[in-house]
């Protein structure tokens, strides 16, 4: 049975309202004041919000952006055991699958004719470490290991397709980032937490032993090192604090204030699945979610906010009173495999939806406008690529 891991007391709040906290040097904003906007009122809330929704629009006005992907699920095996992922399968169980380069190919070329500029790989992290089934998999498709076959495929999807590949395949070490970054203009990694109390017997990520959150940081900050454009977030609502998710928040601005290379931050929020070990799990409430993404804005007055649509359906057009400026990902195509319950919202009702808020939609790359000369300088099939699919404004050339 899993259960809650146990957080720190909550600090009382001062007597200085929200309100009082100055702007617009929010970029000093303290972990103290933070801690307490995370934990506003609903009196204070509304102008927590719209704190946060002047700073985004300090940093870039007018416009939200998403990225027209497909998903490309490379292998849900996968060695680690979360108690919120429906994703990941055993050898055997139903549903288990590695793709075949020919499968990945044809979703990228169907995503193609769709005006698809990511291919966003999503899979396990090094499941051949316990599952001899996955080595011989990989024995017959002539890889020796995940990272390798996923190295092979990015090339592929770049050399045979227009478009970009995303990888997200979990820890990663310094020569293996190099190593991805020259198939793959940006890549990622969920933080999640900070909170090593969810590694404990019974918490979210017991079981899961590549959810360390040093060993995460420290894949973050080699990229960082690395100079490749990167995405990150957290995941709230698995167990973690309010305070928690402040300090996750501030390893990432950390991160980013020393190397530059944190392109995006994603707030995501736990759902609940009927076949997760958590199935009676609390999820975060639509207030928890607006606060958090208000904080993380506030904390990063200068970095590109994200929010999934799909996961705050039937309102998701909300998140946008809070100061994200970016829906992330949303696929014409394949559904969100991490959510398969949650599909995507059309891209005409994404457009529509954000437009009704005063917003215009814009399609990006999966690297952002402002993070695109670090890949185009380098000589070579991706720097070529990227200038190919790329507007005069560094946007997608496809119009939304």
């Amino acid at each position: 049975m899993l259960r809650q891991a146990q957080s720190d007391p909550s600090p009382a709040f001062s007597d200085r309202s929200v309100v009082a906290i100055e702007l617009p040097s929010v970029s000093s904003l303290s972990r103290a004041d933070a801690c307490r906007c995370i934990r506003a009122s609903d009196d204070e809330l509304p102008e927590l919000l719209t704190n946060a929704r002047a700073a985004r629009d300090r940093f870039k006005r007018g416009v939200i952006t998403y990225s027209r992907k497909v998903f490309i699920p490379l292998t849900n095996l996968c060695r680690d055991y979360c108690g919120y992922c429906t994703f990941r399968r055993d050898p055997g169980q139903p549903g288990a699958h590695t793709m075949t380069r020919d499968e990945v190919l044809h979703v990228a070329r169907e995503g193609e004719k769709l005006g698809c500029t990511e291919a966003l790989f999503s899979l396990g992290d090094k499941p051949e470490l316990i599952f001899p089934e996955m080595r011989e998999t990989l024995r017959m498709l002539g890889y020796r290991s995940t990272l390798h076959y996923l190295e092979a495929m990015c090339e592929l999807v770049l050399r045979r397709t227009s478009l970009l590949p995303h990888p997200n395949p979990g820890l990663m070490s310094s020569e293996w980032i190099a190593r991805l970054s020259a198939v793959s203009p940006s890549m990622g990694l969920m933080l999640e937490t900070t909170n090593d109390r969810l590694l404990a017997a019974g918490a979210a990520h017991d079981n899961a032993p590549d959810k360390v959150p040093g060993k995460r940081l420290r894949t973050i900050e080699e990229a960082g090192k690395r100079g490749v454009p990167f995405t990150t977030g957290i995941l709230i609502g698995i167990g973690e604090s309010p305070e928690d998710r402040v300090d996750a928040l501030i390893a990432i601005r950390d991160l980013h204030r020393r190397y530059g290379h944190i392109q995006e931050v994603i707030i995501q929020n736990f759902r609940v699945k009927a076949e997760i070990p958590m199935a009676n799990w609390p999820e975060p409430s639509r207030g928890e979610m607006l606060r958090t993404i208000a904080v993380a804005r506030l904390l990063m007055p200068d970095m590109n906010i994200q929010a999934p649509p799909n996961l705050s359906d039937p309102d998701y057009e909300q998140l946008l009173d809070a100061g994200i400026n970016d829906w992330g990902g949303v696929s014409p195509l394949t559904p969100d495999f991490i959510n398969p319950e949650r599909p995507w919202p059309h891209v005409d009702d994404l457009e529509r939806r954000t437009r009704a808020k005063g917003f215009e939609l814009r399609q990006r790359l999966p690297v952002y406008p402002e993070f695109m000369e670090r890949v185009a300088l380098k000589p070579g099939l991706l720097s070529q690529k990227l200038m190919q699919v790329a507007d005069s404004e560094r946007y997608a050339r496809r119009a939304a």
